[in-house]
């Protein structure tokens, strides 16, 4: 019986894991976003480089394309998630010194703006 019930939990947590790296609400998000410039290392193991067009966020795999688009301006960058974070809470994204130049967004330093996945 336990047994049986150890791989009903397993297999619970699979799908709801799964079912949520597809969740169309993911898909597209809105919120705010902040920008950082330093660090060595990102999460999947590749050197920061500030200048790129790359991002963090909590959930998205790594590898995947968004657009952001700052609300106030319109002006939008396609990144690649390739760390995690943000760590405050009321942030959904934290994008590179690069991304948040093209947004404009380095003065200000955070920004309203919509996640789209686009991959």
């Amino acid at each position: 019986m336990r047994r049986a019930a150890l791989a009903l939990v397993a297999t619970a947590a699979c799908i709801s894991f799964t079912l949520g790296a597809h969740n169309p609400v993911e898909a597209r998000q809105e919120g705010m976003a902040s920008y950082y410039s330093h660090g060595s290392r990102t999460a999947n193991g590749e050197r920061f480089n500030p200048n790129a067009l790359t991002a963090a966020h909590r959930t998205l795999p790594f590898g995947t394309k968004v657009r952001v688009t700052h609300r106030k301006s319109g002006r939008s960058v396609v990144v690649r998630i390739n760390d995690r974070g943000p760590f405050a809470k009321k942030r959904i994204i934290d994008v590179s010194r690069g991304a948040a130049r093209a947004l404009g967004m380095i003065r200000s330093g955070v920004a309203r703006v919509v996640v789209e996945v686009v991959n």
